[in-house]
């Protein structure tokens, strides 16, 4: 790969942007027409994206890109083309969250005048499966990943599409992979439906699927279907319902827990004293998205209110700039943020 001016034509023997006050320009090339091709995406999606985000202009030609724009803005641009380049080298697939991705560290990385190749990340945080590598695509997902490294008890609280349990299993798959942990304990409260377990019909496993499908769906992605399916046998990988889950000691486990914050504060208090011997527990949940009934306080609530600054015990809060899902689904959170903000405020004045 090398970089070139456009200013004058001439090849640089690095990627320098100039320094002149109009627009400034930069060429990249890149040897392996295929990879390049990979690279930018399908009709040029990839390009298109880093344009959107980074506020600049990509126009391909052949195996060359040609950036034009502010000088931090063509900064960041070359180091997310060329991160992605070394990715691609690799063997690495690359998918569109990849792409936002780079572009989220190279934003968080700075500007061009305080960033420090020596000192900088050449990416966000990676959990290694045997299936597929997944990496953290947010700054709130990185720190997310090495506070589930680091901590017994992690909390993840934030909106829909931010990959909180996402990354729960990913890491609990990692643990049980490597032998350090002898199950995954997947479990749930199941409100939703205003449905007892009970009255539900099949075996245990068959009457909280519903409310443990995109647990199921992480789990089949993430594993070769067939060991999940030999888990599941084995109670290896156990669906456990949160009510299901008193007076039990977990010990050599990852437990996680989703939807928390349709738990109430007496369920949560019970399901994290369950914590035992070389276990962790990963807690997951949006507080915006509370199926309680009126007036009863949400467990997931008052335990990130009680427990953020207990020793052993993190709390990673996301935001709408955190959704990875389709670009609108960032807008409608936020926007749903916004509405819930004004209703407070008009509350604050009536009072």
């Amino acid at each position: 790969m090398r970089s070139s001016r456009m200013d004058n034509g001439s090849i640089a023997s690095s990627p320098v942007v100039s320094t002149d006050s109009s627009a400034t320009q930069l060429v990249l090339a890149f040897d392996d027409n295929r990879l390049a091709s990979m690279l930018f995406g399908q009709y040029g999606q990839n390009l298109a994206l880093i344009e959107r985000r980074l506020g600049v202009v990509a126009e391909q030609r052949g195996n060359h890109v040609g950036i034009a724009g502010s000088r931090d803005g063509i900064e960041r641009s070359r180091r997310v083309l060329e991160g992605l380049y070394e990715r691609l080298k690799h063997g690495d697939e690359l998918v569109a969250g990849d792409v936002e991705g780079a572009i989220r560290l190279a934003i968080a990385q700075g500007s061009l005048f305080d960033y420090d190749p020596a000192e900088a990340r050449t990416s966000f945080e990676e959990i290694n499966l045997r299936k597929r590598p997944v990496r953290a695509r947010t700054a709130a997902q990185d720190a997310y990943i090495r506070a589930l490294r680091r901590h017994a008890l992690v909390f993840g609280v934030g909106p829909a599409g931010t990959g909180k349990t996402w990354l729960a299993v990913a890491h609990a798959v990692q643990l049980f992979e490597r032998k350090e942990v002898d199950r995954i304990i997947l479990s749930r409260p199941a409100v939703e439906a205003g449905e007892r377990l009970g009255f539900l019909p099949g075996d245990m496993r068959e009457k909280v699927d519903p409310y443990l499908r995109p647990i199921y769906d992480a789990l089949y992605d993430l594993m070769d279907a067939r060991i999940v399916e030999r888990a599941l046998e084995t109670t290896e990988i156990e669906i456990a319902p949160l009510a299901f889950m008193r007076g039990r000691t977990l010990a050599n486990a990852v437990v996680i827990l989703d939807e928390a914050q349709n738990t109430t504060a007496m369920q949560m208090k019970m399901f994290l004293t369950r914590l035992g011997e070389n276990s962790r527990m990963i807690v997951t949940g949006d507080p915006s998205q509370v199926d309680l009934p009126s007036g009863q306080i949400s467990g997931l609530a008052e335990a990130t209110r009680l427990l953020r600054n207990v020793e052993g015990i993190s709390v990673i809060t996301y935001t709408a700039d955190d959704v990875i899902r389709h670009e609108l689904v960032a807008r409608i959170v936020e926007a749903y943020d916004k509405d819930t903000r004004r209703i407070a405020r008009v509350r604050e004045s009536n009072e």
